[in-house]
Order: C-alpha cells, then sequence, then structure tokens
C-alpha cells in the first residue's frame, strides 16, 4: 500500500485539513481500509480504485467509520492523482454518487481542484432535535442568527447548518462531545457545520465530527457545499463565496464555493492541496 499524506484547502503544509490518499486500494478489503485509516488517525482517508479513463471508484473512512463523501479527501485525492499523471478530468464513483473534478496548476506550481456535488437539498430540523443539538454544543436560541434558520443540508452528506450571530460564540466551540455523538449517530448527520456570516460573500466555519472520532475538522468541503445549497434555497446565495475555516485550530483553510443558480445543480467546491508536514 502506497499510503500518501496531503493537507486539502491550503497551500501551506501547516494549515487545512490533513487527508489520507491510497492511489493503488485494488487489493484492499474493508477492514483493512478501515483499520488503516484508524491508524491514520486524520478526519478522513481516501481509498481509490482505477478504472481507467480518468474514472475512479472511492471510499472514504474516517477513524471510526466509513461515511459516504469527503470533500477535503476529494481534493488531497485530486491533487494527489495530479502530482503522479498529471492534471485534468477525473470522475469519481462514490457512495454518494459520481463527483466530477478537473485540477489545474498554477504557474508556480500548486495544484488545485475543483469538484461538482451532487444536487444539494435541504430539510427542515425538528424542533426537539434543535433543542437537543444546542444543548449538546452548550449553545442557547439566542446565541443563533435569526436571519439564518437551522436546517439540514445534504451534497454528498448531511449536515445541520446553525448559524452564529456572532464571531466570538463561534470561536468558543466547547461541545458536549457524548452527547453530541450520540444525536448525530441517530440521525445519520456527518457534522456539525456552525457558521457565522461575516458579509453575504465571507462565512466562518466550525465543523465537530465526533461520529468519526474526531473533535473537530479543520476544512469541510462537504458541509461548504450543503452550505452553498443551503444558502442557494433561502434566495441568499451569491454567485461565489469564501470559507474561512480551521483558524481556531491553528490550521487556517480557506474554501471557494461557486453556486450556480439553477436549483438542483451540483455545488462547486475549489481548493488547493499540498503534501502534509507533520
Amino acid at each position: 500500500m502506497d499510503l500518501l499524506r496531503y493537507v486539502a484547502f491550503t497551500d501551506d503544509p501547516s494549515g487545512g485539513n490533513p487527508a489520507g490518499v491510497v492511489l493503488d486500494a485494488e487489493h484492499l478489503d474493508e477492514p483493512t481500509m478501515q483499520a488503516t485509516a484508524a491508524e491514520v488517525g486524520f478526519s478522513e482517508t481516501a481509498f481509490v480504485v482505477p478504472r481507467g479513463g480518468g474514472r475512479l471508484d472511492v471510499r472514504y473512512f474516517s477513524p471510526l467509520a466509513e461515511v459516504p463523501f469527503c470533500g477535503h479527501a476529494t481534493i488531497a485525492t485530486a491533487v494527489a492523482h495530479a502530482h503522479r499523471h498529471g492534471v485534468g478530468e477525473l470522475l469519481l464513483n462514490t457512495l454518494a454518487g459520481e463527483i466530477a473534478v478537473s485540477t489545474s496548476a498554477s504557474p508556480d506550481g500548486t495544484v488545485g481542484a475543483t469538484l461538482v456535488s451532487v444536487p444539494p437539498r435541504t430539510e427542515p430540523l425538528a424542533d426537539g432535535d434543535l433543542a437537543e443539538l444546542l444543548a449538546a454544543l452548550r449553545w442557547s436560541a439566542a446565541d443563533l442568527d435569526p436571519e439564518l434558520p437551522p436546517r439540514v443540508a445534504y451534497a454528498g452528506a448531511w449536515h445541520p447548518v446553525v448559524a452564529a450571530a456572532t464571531r466570538a460564540r463561534l470561536a468558543e466551540l466547547d461541545y458536549d462531545y457524548d452527547a453530541l455523538a450520540t444525536l448525530m449517530q441517530r440521525h445519520g448527520w456527518t457534522t456539525v457545520d456552525l457558521v457565522h456570516r461575516e458579509s453575504p460573500t465571507l462565512f466562518h466555519a466550525r465543523n465537530p465530527f465526533p461520529p468519526g472520532g474526531v473533535v473537530e475538522d479543520p476544512a469541510t468541503g462537504a458541509a461548504a457545499a450543503a452550505l452553498g445549497g443551503y444558502l442557494r434555497e433561502l434566495g441568499l446565495a451569491p454567485a461565489v463565496l469564501t470559507v474561512h475555516q480551521g483558524y481556531d485550530l491553528g490550521r487556517p483553510s480557506t474554501i471557494t464555493v461557486t453556486i450556480p443558480q439553477a436549483p438542483g445543480t451540483g455545488i462547486a467546491v475549489t481548493g488547493t492541496a499540498v503534501p502534509y508536514e507533520s
């Protein structure tokens, strides 16, 4: 097994969100993939089986469980593939569906990737579930932005979107790990997308990920895509949105989200990736 380590949504090896990438996973069974992800310890490790013609089968494992789709590991996988085979177009077959990805190199040699999510959608967040979620977060209803109602959003994985009224509230994240893990496992939520809207085109985000055995994800491309679909359904989506994440963890990440206005179309998520340095 050729296990690679990359950081996504950054051009700084000390920033971004680390992901494991295995580009030659043809002979790995599921227990081996899960054990490898646990040993790596990153929020996700991607396992790739090439199918020819730029088509890849990809599975994503956190330290505790498989997830249907992971944005940052997709960006890392695409850049790792480009470093080995050259930039171009890829089509990823994931448990969430087909994900088109394109890679390109900047003049300084940094490689970036853009993925296009499956069609996004949102669902209401029941009052009882919201109350339980806020209690686990140790937040109150007064902490929320009234212009961005809590909902559950999907663009390959499900994430409650909860908007804080202030950046300070977002920065003070200190949640009940066990309570939040139990709630999320009951509903099949991958992360909780906690956001603060600084402006119509700039959001800050934090993403607890206890079902995966991770306290917090430094950059979450799947949640960023879900956020784009959520904003479009509310009629609040700009053409291009920037999400800053990981700053409170000391791993700054920048996610660019391009939101087509046509309902039901996939959300584009763009970022760079570089080899990880511990």
